[in-house]
């Protein structure tokens, strides 16, 4: 049963429709005096509230009433109902135990999805053993899910993929984060190939480069002559991927504009074509990837909370493989089985000696670094069996980073490289203002606009 709370009866009456229409039973009442009592007596399976009981409409009488219905029943799960003004509020009330919030007018669609996601979520939380009795083999997992383009039998990794093979059954908002290389997109990829959206588009969008000028265009697509070079239309991201899953990749590098765009198609599950008017309709599953600390950049105001809590329903941290080192030989071998075809070598292999040199190694670019590693030894090696002087030969030790204020030691970074990471460093200074950075660099604002293009480095188009 899904209790509706609502002081509105015109809400309730259209909600316990909606959910009537869709094969829920609900019950629903107006006062947070009788959501308590059914909450007491007959534990709904979920919750269904409202924000505001009063002419107040601070929102207060709202998280006071969720606060009373946690401590009655901790693991029941709340969706919060609110409108665009007081999306603040409803963070707060995520922060209070709060699992998902909509807004009004909500979409009916959208808000059936949200439910179905968190029922599932709850239902399998629920089910749940404990970690201890769980602990499956490669071999059991590969039986129940589709794992076959992620290599390690790590046991922390096979419990994280336990939990991504259960999760993908669902819709929920997936937030994956780790280190550069670590295989975010596979992971990414397998949520997708494991959902019943598996038939539907993957759609990967890196949003570190595109430039903030542009967001629009790429995600929602533009009809010809919606601006100076629109000379045809084009077709948005979304709504490529549109039934299927969107992988928002490097999502921590998106500015606060875009950001804002972002966060009303996610919410509204709606958008429109730069050029037409007409807003369309997504049905999409939204995965988001960042080696960035997100919870670092609210605090600096630098990413927005509300979007935040709206792309990590479920979030999955990506071992590094340094904290993995068992798991270096198998991604070895299975680099060098894709090698032995590419460059028709079938007696292609690596010592015993190599693996266990391998296997010390810090590798702080992590799986990407590893297989770069491989193929260099491989193509530079004319030998069948590879030894550990011919990684050792290969193997680029990441260089120091200066301290501020010193120059990076020659040879060790690109003169490109330099200007890009100097740019960067200026604009987080001065907020993003291009005519203050400009000035700062001596360039005037055209150069500067080529350097942020050439360098894929957001802004925002003054």
């Amino acid at each position: 049963m899904i209790l509706l709370v609502d002081d509105d009866l015109a809400v309730r009456t259209s909600l316990g429709l909606l959910l009537k229409q869709a094969g829920y039973v609900a019950k629903a009442v107006a006062t947070p005096e009788e959501a308590l009592d059914i909450v007491r007596t007959a534990p709904p399976a979920l919750v269904l509230m409202d924000m505001n009981y009063s002419l107040e409409t601070s929102g207060q009488d709202g998280l006071q009433l969720l606060a009373q219905v946690k401590q009655v029943a901790p693991q029941l799960p709340v969706i919060l109902i609110t409108g665009w003004g007081s999306i603040t509020l409803a963070v707060e009330g995520i922060k209070a135990g709060a699992a998902e919030f909509v807004t009004k007018p909500w979409n009916n669609e959208a808000l059936l999805q949200t439910i179905r996601t968190i029922l599932s979520l709850s239902e399998q939380q629920a089910t749940a053993a404990p970690a201890e009795e769980t602990q499956l083999s490669r071999r059991q997992l590969d039986k129940q899910f589709n794992f076959s383009n992620i290599v390690g039998q790590d046991a922390r990794l096979l419990q994280l993929l336990r939990n991504v093979g259960q999760v993908a059954a669902t819709d929920a908002s997936v937030l994956i984060e780790g280190e550069s290389g670590t295989g975010k997109e596979l992971i990414a990829e397998a949520v997708h190939q494991n959902s019943n959206r598996r038939r539907q588009p993957f759609v990967k969008v890196n949003l570190g480069g595109i430039a903030a000028s542009l967001f629009e265009s790429e995600m929602f697509g533009h009809r010809r002559g919606a601006f100076t070079d629109a000379k045809t239309d084009r077709v948005g991201r979304f709504e490529l991927a549109n039934g299927g899953t969107i992988f928002l990749d490097e999502i921590g590098e998106l500015d606060l504009s875009s950001q804002v765009k972002l966060l009303r198609v996610l919410q509204d599950r709606t958008y429109e074509v730069l050029g037409d008017s007409r807003p369309r309709r997504l049905d999409i599953r939204v995965i988001c990837a960042t080696n960035r600390n997100l919870t670092e950049l609210v605090q600096q105001g630098r990413f927005r909370e509300d979007l935040f809590y709206r792309i990590n329903l479920i979030t999955v941290r990506l071992p590094a493989l340094r904290e993995r080192p068992q798991d270096i030989p198998l991604l070895v071998q299975h680099f060098v089985d894709g090698l032995r075809a590419t460059y028709n070598r079938p007696a292609l292999k690596v010592g015993t000696r190599a693996l266990h040199w391998l296997r010390e190694l810090p590798l702080p670019g992590n799986i990407r670094e590893l297989k770069n590693l491989v193929e260099r030894a491989v193509l530079v090696s004319g030998k069948d069996e590879l030894g550990p002087e011919d990684f050792q030969a290969q193997f680029q030790p990441a260089t120091r980073t200066p301290e501020p204020g010193q120059l990076p030691e020659p040879g060790t970074i690109t003169l490109d490289e330099l200007e890009a990471q100097m740019i960067r460093r200026s604009m987080e200074h001065f907020s993003g203002n291009v005519s203050r950075v400009a000035k700062a660099l001596g360039l005037s604002r055209g150069a500067l606009y080529r350097r942020l293009e050439k360098y894929a480095i957001p802004f925002d188009a003054e």
